[in-house]
């Protein structure tokens, strides 16, 4: 069953017209199925986000309507759900910091699955070909709540906002000073942990698989230039 229809179903026995009451119950009406909860709890997340993201600017484009799209992968049958969720979140009081807490509450211990959202919210901001300044502080907050700082937040914003001249042993995860055994294991290690089917084995949705891709073209990206600077 697609996740899209999980959605309505879900959508169709809710109450409430709120989305923080939405994001709440995503943990309980799962509870017996972790994996679909898992699918259902990082869709809404991003929805969420992207909703609050593209409220920021003030302005939502086309472009990042196709982005948006382009990372979900909906069915057209199934687009009423995501619109419904979509439109909640944007007209929800509760301000994007209380949806960031309650996204990080659907992930405990898990940062992989928190840099993917934010990931995602990467893609669309740039999809109109510019950051705006509130979009920015959108980020770095977000990224805050979710503990995502230093080198690890450096790596994700440097993916998108500087993909040809990013640092690439900082996009790989790597210190420059590594030898060249140390560093060819490295990157391996770090193929096999972000190979889209490691993704998908971590219980996301098979439709985000946008990002799995994204992400490896980055790695495999960076590792050319570092290849090329030691002559591999």
């Amino acid at each position: 069953m697609s996740i899209w229809t999980e959605l309505g179903k879900f959508l169709s026995g809710l109450a409430t017209e709120g989305f923080s009451a939405v994001i709440e119950a995503v943990r309980t009406v799962f509870e017996g199925n972790p994996e679909t909860r898992r699918q259902v709890a990082f869709s809404v997340a991003m929805i969420a986000l992207s909703a609050k993201m593209a409220k920021a600017d003030g302005v939502v484009t086309e472009e990042e309507v196709c982005a948006f799209r382009q990372i979900f992968h909906i069915p057209e049958k199934e687009f009423e759900n995501v619109s419904r969720l979509y439109n909640l979140a944007r007209q929800d009081v509760a301000g994007f910091e209380s949806y960031a807490r309650k996204v990080k509450n659907l992930f405990p211990d898990d940062q992989r699955t928190l840099e993917d959202v934010m990931n995602g919210l990467f893609h669309i901001a740039k999809a109109d070909g510019l950051y705006h300044q509130d979009e920015m502080v959108f980020m770095d907050q977000v990224a805050n709540t979710f503990g995502i700082a230093g080198r690890d937040y450096e790596r994700i914003r440097l993916r998108h906002m500087e993909p040809e001249g990013g640092n690439p042993y900082v996009l790989l995860e790597a210190d420059p000073v590594w030898d060249d055994g140390r560093l060819k294991k490295h990157y391996r290690k770090l193929v096999a942990e972000n190979h889209p089917d490691r993704f998908m084995a971590r219980g996301l949705p098979p439709e985000f698989i946008a990002i799995a891709n994204g992400r490896m073209a980055e790695i495999n990206k960076a590792w050319h230039a570092v290849s090329v600077e030691r002559g591999f």
